[in-house]
């Protein structure tokens, strides 16, 4: 009897076992019906991959209002604008003239340089202007040079000359009863006789001796010893190269002139100033050497260069000096005045340049701003074009807008990007790689569907 107790308690025991670790061990249980959609089978009309669950699409015009989001605003009570002083100006277009102001030097005008040299080999027997600065006038002699090559040219035509008047002496003789044959020869010679001394004389001349000289040569048959040296132009001697005594050599420099009956003035433009200077611009010249006076010119010349060293271009303007009063390096101050046309601009205190970016706020009324980046072009009259970003009659804040831009900050309200325009979206197009990998081509005809995969394990449900 006390065997059957201990086993009826040993079942009893290891039953209890059994029902605390199926309790204990949920995996162990009855796993709940499967989900269609999350098993791999599908229902009777239902295709596959279809979801009973799923949203319908959104269409475009809903997603584009959804992304649409207004432009972020600060709002500033009209008591506060009063305070901190807020003024509105409209963008509006408007005539912009802007001014280059530079500084300038006068300088030679190169085109009324002259230099003084000799055209034979001699030697500098007098010398009539002794040192640099001295104003000579144009013909006036400047030094007498002897020369033996000019002196045997000399005694050549003088031999000439003597022949063709003992030509024309013979025939004036023979003028009377002769043969036709005489004649005609003596007529000849005569011609001959006056082609020859006709180019002794061209030859002088080509040699810088003056027709006078010419003359003197030829009345007196006696050839001169030394040639006089004259000046093409009047100007002031700049250089001088020789002395008396000296030996020059044909082509050798002896002075250099200047006629400064009309001087240059050359500016440097700064680089970024360039693309406004052009040909033709009115410019205001002024010498700290003559106060109260103003010289106008245009510009004459731009340089096709550009200084590495100073980043500068120069340009050149000409001006008339008929009494010498402006002098080679005198410094000049230069305003050039460019019209750059009707352009969209607002005052320049409304543009905050960030240092990346250029920011404007607008007044969109009731107290409201509203932050933008803008594209700037030239300045001018304190003016800044605009070039992008606004319209014209939009109400820009052109005073106490660092104030605004702070508030702004405070409150975490900043400018949108500047949408880029068709140009940069079409040339990043261009220039941008695929990031897309390459869809395999399906080998079924047009007609065919594609294989669809295989069902997971699950199966499918009728």
């Amino acid at each position: 009897m006390n065997k059957v107790r201990i086993l009826v308690v040993v079942c009893i025991v290891i039953a209890a076992g059994f029902a605390i670790f199926y309790l204990a061990n949920p995996s162990r249980r009855a796993t709940p019906k499967e989900n269609p959609e999350q098993s791999g089978g599908h229902q009777h009309g239902q295709s596959p991959g279809t979801s009973t669950g799923a949203s319908p699409a959104r269409s475009p015009d809903a997603a584009a209002k959804q992304e649409s989001t207004p432009p972020p605003t600060i709002e500033i009570p009209p008591e506060k604008q009063k305070v901190i002083g807020v003024r509105t100006t409209p963008a509006a277009v408007v005539p912009l003239r802007k001014i280059v102001r530079t500084v300038g030097r006068v300088e030679y005008d190169e085109r009324k340089l002259t230099t003084i040299n000799t055209k034979v080999e001699g030697w500098i027997e007098r010398l009539y202007v002794n040192y640099t600065g001295t104003y000579v006038k144009k013909g006036e002699r400047v030094a007498d040079i002897y020369s033996p090559e000019l002196w045997a040219t000399q005694q050549e035509f003088i031999n000439l000359v003597r022949w063709a008047k003992k030509t024309a002496r013979r025939n004036s003789h023979q003028a009377g009863p002769g043969t036709d044959d005489q004649q005609d020869f003596g007529d000849m010679l005569r011609k001959d006789a006056e082609v020859i001394l006709d180019s002794a004389r061209k030859r002088l001349k080509l040699w810088d001796v003056s027709d006078a000289q010419i003359r003197r040569i030829e009345q007196s048959e006696t050839p001169l010893k030394t040639l006089a040296i004259a000046s093409p132009s009047g100007g002031y001697v700049l250089q001088k190269y020789v002395v008396q005594g000296q030996k020059v050599m044909a082509g050798e420099k002896l002075f250099d002139v200047a006629d400064l009956s009309n001087v240059w003035v050359v500016a440097d433009i700064y680089e970024f100033e360039f693309p406004f200077v052009k040909e033709g611009d009115i410019a205001k010249i002024r010498l700290n050497s003559f106060p109260g006076k103003e010289y106008s010119s245009r510009v004459e010349f731009v340089s096709p260069t550009l200084s590495a060293e100073t980043r500068t271009m120069k340009v050149r303007f000409s001006i008339p000096n008929p009494q010498g009063n402006l002098r080679p390096q005198m410094f000049a101050d230069v305003e050039l005045l460019v019209d750059l046309g009707r352009k969209l601009a607002v005052p320049d205190e409304a543009v905050i340049d960030t240092g990346l970016r250029k920011i404007v706020y607008i007044d969109k009324g009731e107290g409201t701003f509203e932050p933008r980046e803008v594209v700037t072009g030239a300045k001018a009259d304190r003016m800044v074009e605009i070039r992008s970003g606004l319209k014209a009659g939009d109400l820009v804040a052109s005073s106490a807008n660092f104030l605004i831009d702070s508030e702004a900050k405070l409150k975490g309200v900043e400018a949108p990007a500047r949408p880029a325009s068709k140009q940069d979206t079409s040339r990043a197009g261009k220039e941008a790689p695929s990031t897309q990998a390459p869809v395999p081509k399906s080998s079924a005809g047009p007609s065919e569907s594609p294989k669809q995969s295989a069902p997971p394990p699950g199966g499918h449900r009728h």
